[in-house]
């Protein structure tokens, strides 16, 4: 069942396991870590710190994409992320840009990114494809329908897992049209957009479909809502986002040995910790014992 290993992607790290994908938010309103690091050398300590702790990738957002969030300026976001995405890379640090904006990528690349994560697929920014396409670097097409403030009013599938497999696919060929290089395009499913709770789990459960697209998988689950919903008390009080690290880590796990190419975390060493047990894991012999079916 869990037995793909992870693919790779054309630029970037091929250490035989899962990366691992470190999450510094340079904004006052995420979910998780919202305020923390809005200061340039806070953000630049934590990234250093997230490298230090496991991390193969930074992936550096200036924008919210929580549910609910409004949108900020194209200015104000480069203007966030900036100095952080100069700083660590001078440090050498191989730095992820988390944005939907074509303005933006372009500006954290040429300051020395390597990925540009795209969580709206090109869907936000028309220009985002041909830019993508423009500075050849790998990138993360996630399935995406609405923008923050509205995207959970578009829950509404047939089959979850069905129709996310077409629309990403929709959204890869769109890219490849664009001028996306194949080997540099990475798919995530998207788990908390535009998705229930049991429609996250459905997704993850299902999760050998995705490499059904021929692309490496990307999963992000790092404390999310629908963890919270899991684990919410009696009362059915969600359990806060900071508590929700074991359960982070478990479906690092599983991802890591379901054939996830790279996993998006907010704790990195939990979750390096995780992807090398299961890889080590997968790679055990099978064999069955004398007398035993």
């Amino acid at each position: 069942m869990f037995s793909r290993p992870p693919r790779y992607v054309d630029g970037l790290p091929r250490p035989g396991r899962a990366l691992v994908m470190g999450v510094l938010n340079v904004t006052p309103d995420s979910f998780s870590d919202g305020g923390r690091y809005l200061e340039p050398r806070a953000a630049l300590e934590h990234g250093r710190r997230l490298v230090a702790e496991g991390a193969d990738l930074v992936d550096v957002g200036g924008e919210s994409t929580r549910p609910g969030a409004a949108r900020t300026s194209p200015q104000e976001e480069t203007e966030r992320i900036l100095p952080v995405v100069t700083g660590l890379v001078a440090d050498g640090v191989l730095v992820s840009v988390d944005t939907m904006r074509a303005t933006v990528a372009r500006a954290a690349v040429h300051a020395g990114a390597v990925l540009v994560n795209d969580v709206s697929g090109g869907r936000a920014d028309p220009d985002m494809l041909p830019e993508v396409a423009r500075l050849a670097t790998p990138y993360v097409v996630m399935h995406w329908r609405a923008h923050s403030h509205e995207m959970q009013q578009h829950t509404a599938y047939g089959d979850v897992v069905t129709d996310v497999l077409s629309e990403l696919g929709h959204q890869v060929e769109a890219a490849l049209a664009a001028g996306v290089d194949p080997h540099r395009i990475v798919v995530d499913p998207g788990i908390g957009f535009s998705k229930t709770a049991d429609q996250n789990w459905d997704v993850l459960g299902r999760m050998e479909r995705l490499h059904d697209l021929g692309h490496p998988v990307l999963i992000a689950t790092s404390r999310k809502r629908f963890l919270g919903a899991l684990l919410a008390d009696e009362s059915g009080a969600l359990r806060p986002p900071d508590q929700r690290e074991d359960a982070t880590t478990a479906t690092s796990a599983l991802a890591a040995v379901s054939g996830a190419w790279c996993i998006r975390t907010h704790s990195v060493r939990p979750t390096a910790d995780a992807v090398r047990v299961a890889m080590r894991w997968a790679a055990a012999p099978r064999q069955v014992e004398a007398g035993r079916a």
